[in-house]
């Protein structure tokens, strides 16, 4: 029910998730009225073959993008973000997705689902474009004041799980930073530079300025939320703007509307690489349950992709991996 669509997104992206997974079945959390009336407008692309993998359950609240997460706890317990949470808790869904209310989301599912042993504090990863493919930014919102202490277990918990998603033993680790060289950045940054060093459960390749990050130097990337969500967001606007700009070029006249008929296949191709939405999904780890954040304002594509990360991660089991890592630290 949440973000700024609700049904008329979240249906349509579950039911093409279903077609593209023949072994995916979804729960849909929410008013059922809403939710029977969009499978309904589905018509002939809503076919028999899912009527036995989606289950429709119903709540009688939702949560609003402007309530505090103190007043959410408190008062919206049959909300459709707490039911679906529960029903990871319960080990009826293995992950849960929301465009809903993040701080509400977070802390239902802190509430709920618990953290890790060992983990002190959540953080929100998702991976963003580079030269060289992608790359893992966290934290993005989650925590905007850290201690050197949080950004390693962030940078362990980030390690730990491109390690298990990508099949990669030794993913090279950096620090966000506004320069390379050993003496650049707050006490936070330096604190935490030396953690990293010494920690020898992390490939740790040191400082790494914001341009560096898109040269995809780096395949996880450690920065408090604060950092993170300005960085995320001036990039998805920035993608947007270029997008916009060039079409905008290629249409100011009679000339560039013709050239825009060769150069489409190239156009395209871009746009599909820049844009944002095929990233949408940002993870909630440190729990003991997958949840997904996907944008508010997400299309139904941009929602596919979230419900991508999510089957993702179901199965390369990134919570156990993650446990796993920090049960190694404890001894």
């Amino acid at each position: 029910m949440g973000g700024d669509f609700g049904p008329p997104v979240m249906v349509p992206a579950a039911c093409e998730a279903l077609t593209r997974h023949p072994n995916l079945s979804i729960l849909l959390v929410g008013i059922p009225e809403l939710i029977e009336a969009e499978l309904e407008n589905l018509g002939a692309r809503y076919s028999q073959q899912f009527t036995d993998r989606i289950t429709i359950e119903a709540a009688s609240q939702t949560i609003l993008m402007s309530e505090k997460p103190s007043q959410v706890l408190r008062k919206k317990k049959d909300s459709s973000m707490a039911i679906a949470l529960k029903a990871v808790a319960e080990d009826r869904a293995q992950a849960c997705i929301s465009a809903g209310n993040t701080g509400a989301l977070m802390a239902f599912s802190r509430l709920i689902l618990k953290m890790i042993p060992g983990v002190a504090r959540p953080a929100i990863t998702t991976s963003i474009p580079t030269d060289k493919g992608h790359t893992r930014l966290i934290d993005l919102g989650a925590n905007v004041d850290c201690s050197a202490e949080n950004l390693l277990q962030f940078a362990l918990m980030g390690s730990a799980m491109v390690s298990a998603i990508e099949n990669n033993p030794k993913p090279k680790v950096g620090l966000l930073n506004i320069g390379s060289e050993s003496i650049k950045g707050n006490e936070q940054t330096r604190a935490t530079a030396e953690l990293l060093e010494q920690t020898n459960q992390l490939n740790y390749i040191g400082f790494v300025e914001a341009d560096a990050l898109y040269r995809g130097v780096s395949d996880v990337i450690v920065c408090d939320g604060f950092v993170g969500n300005v960085l995320l967001k001036g990039s998805e606007g920035t993608a947007r703007m270029l997008s916009n700009r060039l079409q905008e070029e290629l249409n100011r006249n009679l000339l560039t509307r013709l050239l825009s008929f060769i150069v489409m296949p190239v156009l395209e191709s871009f746009k599909k690489r820049v844009n944002p939405d095929q990233y949408n999904g940002a993870s909630f780890i440190g729990l003991q349950g997958i949840v997904i954040k996907s944008h508010g304002g997400a299309n139904h594509l941009a929602t596919l992709a979230a419900i991508e990360e999510a089957i993702r991660e179901i199965e390369h089991n990134v919570p156990a991996i993650i446990h796993e890592q920090f049960k190694q630290l404890a001894l």
